[in-house]
């Protein structure tokens, strides 16, 4: 019992302790800088969209706005069977250069974006989220990555805006993933990209099947390749967080599940003889915070059987129930102002576990979820 309580604990913590700490210490002995210059090929953005009518005018000014020659830019949307006037909005803006693909029946991302590639002309393939607002030079400063020869794949910075109470805690949350891709990026690559502000070099797009995550596998081919994911901070994006639990809970499960399956799809980085690097980084990134669940029920049990003997271990599980406690008040409401990040932080980790032991459930039973809803997952 002493060994699974402080094995799963060890397991729930390393993600985001040890983990960082060892990237940490791997670039003051083996730091790999991105070599940057002021170059400009030919970028197509291509935008995903369902059911976007509320968000996409304000997504395609902001592209139209970028600081970068027009006639190196193409703007393409591909509409995933839109029925609520999105194709509508996007054809208004055909004088300004943006081009309108829609598909001929619901397929998802992964479908919209290989049919997409297919009519894009430029040297660098953009991904931009269809509620998602570039800042100014965002294009620009995602190119300049480019000029270094070992860079496949650029992520952005992603800004959360008019986050709810509990949900606050997501942009926190999102915070610590662009620190740790920051420290990824200096050692290797980046294991979890933004996917909504994200550049690829053209002749590395391969399809990706229908049920997979493109933000998730495409990253992962680049790497498998030899080249690296790196982390851009000047490329900032911002979108309008999920007001809802529900809606965040009903994303987690979405996300975690194709992820999931993507992990098999490309379960060679996994081998450890082969990439060990990227094998370490995708053990340490996600595959135990997926797994998270799993730790969490050991390390209560455990805690349980251990107490009863010990009043060391009493007072453990004293606190154990006391984080249980907080996260119940957080995602009930109790308390939840006057707690605060107390209750808010444990009640949106605890939200974000119970998602994955959900997409889990699902994985084995072989599920799969390639469209989505605005918003809501």
């Amino acid at each position: 019992m002493l060994i699974v309580f402080w094995l799963s604990l060890f397991l729930i913590v390393h993600p985001y302790v040890t983990y960082p700490l060892a990237l940490r210490a791997w670039a003051v002995v083996r730091r790999r800088p991105v070599r940057r210059a002021p170059i400009e090929p030919s970028i197509s953005v291509l935008v995903p969209a369902y059911n976007e009518v509320e968000v996409i005018a304000a997504t395609l000014g902001a592209l139209l706005a970028q600081d970068y020659p027009k006639d190196k830019l193409q703007i393409l949307v591909v509409s995933d069977c839109s029925s609520d006037g999105t194709d509508d909005v996007v054809r208004s803006f055909a004088d300004r250069g943006v081009e309108l693909l829609r598909q001929a029946e619901r397929g998802g991302k992964a479908l919209g974006l290989n049919a997409a590639v297919r009519h894009a002309r430029g040297e660098l393939l953009v991904f931009c989220d269809a509620n998602a607002r570039f800042r100014p030079g965002v294009l620009r400063s995602m190119a300049q990555n480019f000029a270094d020869p070992s860079v496949g794949y650029v992520t952005g910075q992603l800004v959360l805006e008019s986050p709810g109470e509990l949900t606050s805690a997501g942009g926190a949350y999102l915070r610590f993933e662009e620190w740790l891709r920051a420290a990824e990026t200096e050692v290797a690559s980046v294991i979890g990209v933004n996917g909504g502000c994200d550049a690829i070099r053209r002749e590395l797009y391969s399809d990706i099947p229908r049920e997979l995550i493109t933000d998730f596998v495409l990253p992962l081919r680049v790497i498998a390749s030899g080249r690296r994911v790196v982390f851009d901070s000047q490329a900032e994006s911002r979108e309008t967080a999920n007001a809802q639990l529900q809606s965040e809970f009903s994303m987690r499960v979405r996300v975690a599940l194709r992820s999931l399956q993507g992990l098999v799809h490309m379960r060679r980085l996994l081998n450890p003889l082969r990439f060990p690097v990227t094998s370490f980084c995708l053990m340490s990134h996600k595959v135990l915070r997926y797994m998270a669940f799993v730790f969490l029920a050991t390390a209560l049990v455990s805690n349980l059987v251990l107490a009863v003997g010990s009043p060391f271990y009493r007072v453990l599980l004293a606190l154990h129930l006391l984080c249980y406690a907080l996260a119940a008040c957080g995602l009930l409401g109790i308390g939840r102002r006057t707690m605060g990040i107390l209750a808010v932080a444990p009640a949106y980790l605890l939200m974000t576990y119970w998602a994955f032991a959900v997409a889990t459930w699902r994985f084995l039973r072989g599920q799969s979820m390639a469209t989505w809803k605005p918003r809501s997952g």
